[in-house]
């Protein structure tokens, strides 16, 4: 498969990379301001708000298969126009495509959201993110939309957050509940989806249901750091206005794959 990772050098984006060149595709990756650092990976320079260069690298790499995983949190730009000019690109060269998308575009409650619940942003980031599925699905009503939650690994920027709180450099919400995956079975699991043909909505998060300070305490335990000294807060004290409760199901994903997408228990276990 000849496939193109819009964002190869982001967490997500260069997972996907390594499996993928692992597997034996052919892969180009692009990347805007830090180089692609996968071996194997074509890379090239993109600025995924300009339309015409989009048009211009697709048309010019011919992929099978496009992952977009692109985003920028406070740049609306990035995260919605530039999902939209790949999507249109990629569906003007008959390529399949796999867009990331996230559980910030949900406003939050105690239930958990189906895969094809319609989006609810209460916040700009998450309002970003329910245009860019708009967009995607309009160009594209074959494109398949993958929803994911807190994303985990050595070297996320999760982790890295609460490494800092246990040390007091960092504070993490007690309130703010998802469903974290582990970055390889994300990258796992969408490879595994592109030669389907899957459209629309589809949750793939793991499967348990924590708070960003419950994580926090799990590394600590895995550490064998005290975690007594963990800074925490809530969205409410700290004056925010975001998502608190959103969990997501992913039961139907779960169905689907062979990859198995772990629990944050069972990751920070290992």
């Amino acid at each position: 498969m000849n496939l193109l990772v819009v964002g190869a050098s982001g967490f997500l984006g260069a997972e996907v990379c390594r499996q993928a060149v692992a597997a034996g595709h052919r892969v180009t990756g692009t990347y805007h301001s830090a180089a692609v650092a996968v071996p194997g990976v074509a890379p090239h320079r993109l600025d995924v708000t300009d339309r015409a260069a989009v048009r211009a690298l697709l048309t010019r790499v011919r992929p099978d298969a496009v992952v977009s995983t692109p985003y920028r949190f406070d740049d609306w730009a990035v995260t919605a126009d530039g999902a939209a000019h790949v999507a249109s690109a990629a569906a003007g060269v008959g390529a399949r495509l796999v867009h990331l998308s996230s559980d910030a575009l949900h406003g939050g409650r105690p239930e958990p959201y189906a895969d094809d619940e319609p989006p609810t942003p209460v916040y700009p980031y998450g309002a970003a993110k329910a245009a860019a599925e708009t967009a995607v699905r309009a160009v594209d009503p074959g494109a398949l939309l993958v929803r994911t939650s807190l994303i985990l690994g050595e070297g996320s920027k999760q982790i890295a957050r609460c490494r800092d709180a246990l040390v007091g450099r960092a504070t993490l919400f007690s309130d703010e509940i998802r469903c974290p995956v582990d970055v390889a079975d994300l990258a796992a699991a969408v490879l595994e989806l592109l030669p389907t043909e899957l459209a629309g909505p589809l949750n793939v998060a793991g499967p348990d249901e924590v708070s960003r300070a419950d994580i926090g305490r799990l590394l600590a335990r895995r550490l064998g750091v005290d975690p007594a000294g963990l800074r925490t807060t809530t969205t409410v004290a700290a004056g925010l206005f975001r998502p608190v409760e959103v969990r997501l199901d992913s039961t139907r994903a779960a169905g689907l794959l062979r990859t198995r997408l772990r629990g944050v228990e069972e990751l920070f276990a290992s």
